[in-house]
């Protein structure tokens, strides 16, 4: 075939090895030869847009003869995504305006919900909302009703059980005065012949003037006095009742107005982990403070005398509230200010491991104290 045979064949579609292509793919193919003018092919162009116009469809050019580019359809797709995407934001933005999955809930702070969370999962609850505000307001309206008490004995008498050391580590919470004989409340008893031997601490219970203590800061007392909050001078105060063996004695002063009170709360309602407070005069400090929990119950301890002497507790309570000599009788208060023990007794030898007589085992033994007065 000669070259212009086969620019004929290109320009009416008879070329055989590209029929099947040209049928498929490309219909319409234009070549440029040497022999052809330019008008020749002009014709030829003209035809063919002719052909294209009539067969109904401009395989894949558009009206003026140009083939679509790449560059538009990809132009159309980002059209389309940005649309989708300004929609599907419209919907959630209404959705969250007008809480449409959340049913009107308010939703809670983070901080508060993480808190609220670990407490019902653990069972924890708080014994307070506020505990320094609590336990403040425990002490203010307890102090009042915690007393100072003190030993005077002859000074040839011997110290007694509780002021003296005692064997096992353990010791009373009773102050034993380094100088007794030069100490200024000796002065102001009714003999100059009695001493102080030791300080204590007490509560009242009755707003008549009865106060309940350890019975040994009172044991061997020729005199027992009373120092009451807001009042320049101590009373002198009668021993109305002693029990050895639960460490308890009730006294009893005589005023012209009715003395505070604390409520004796059940020991058996409290759990270990509470909070209590301790109230006491250690060292001859008067009306302080100390705060803890309370470490367990049902303690047993035995406390040895100078003289081979010894004496069981059972039940106690035991707590790391500091406790310190002078203690001794003081009320141990739970966060509602009830007393749920009397401070009894310390192991010297540690820290933190202090002992209180429940309320619970003191119940019977306060009314036979009582009886002893009529």
């Amino acid at each position: 075939m000669n070259h212009n045979e086969f620019e004929n064949n290109q320009v009416n579609g008879n070329d055989t090895n590209n029929t099947e292509s040209t049928a498929e793919h490309k219909p319409y193919t234009y070549t440029y030869g040497p022999s052809r003018s330019a008008a020749n092919l002009r014709e030829a162009y003209e035809n063919q847009l002719q052909l294209m116009g009539t067969g109904g469809s401009d395989g894949g050019y558009g009206s003026g003869g140009k083939k679509k580019g790449k560059k538009s359809q990809a132009k159309a797709m980002v059209a389309a995504f940005l649309v989708g995407a300004v929609v599907i934001s419209g919907f959630m933005y209404a959705s969250d305006k007008t809480n449409l999955f959340t049913g009107n809930q308010q939703p809670a702070a983070a901080t508060t919900l993480a808190s609220n969370t670990a407490q019902q999962s653990a069972g924890v609850t708080t014994a307070s909302a506020n505990v320094d505000a609590s336990i403040a307001d425990v002490y203010k309206a307890a102090s009042p009703a915690v007393v100072k008490i003190e030993n005077y004995t002859e000074p040839v008498q011997s110290n007694g059980r509780g002021f003296g050391g005692r064997g096992g580590g353990w010791q009373g919470f009773s102050q034993t005065p380094q100088s007794p004989s030069g100490s200024s409340q000796s002065d102001s008893t009714d003999s100059s012949n009695l001493q102080l031997a030791g300080t204590g601490t007490g509560f009242f219970f009755e707003s008549s003037g009865y106060i309940l203590t350890n019975d040994h800061v009172v044991e061997g007392a020729a005199q027992v006095k009373v120092q009451v909050e807001g009042y320049d001078e101590p009373f002198v105060a009668e021993v109305v009742g002693e029990n050895a063996d639960q460490d308890l004695a009730v006294l009893k002063i005589t005023g012209s107005k009715a003395f505070p009170t604390l409520a004796i709360g059940d020991s058996d309602q409290t759990a270990i982990g509470d909070w209590v407070i301790a109230i006491g005069n250690p060292y001859g400090f008067d009306h302080t403070m100390t705060v803890g929990v309370l470490s367990a119950k049902e303690r047993p301890i035995t406390i040895s005398e100078d003289d081979g002497t010894e004496h069981q507790y059972e039940h106690l309570l035991q707590t790391d509230a500091s406790i310190n000599p002078g203690n001794s009788g003081g009320p141990l208060l739970n966060a509602k200010g009830e007393v749920i023990g009397i401070n009894t007794a310390v192991n010297a030898e540690a820290q933190g491991i202090g002992f209180a007589i429940p309320t619970s085992t003191i119940q019977e033994t306060l009314k036979q104290l009582l009886g002893k007065s009529a």
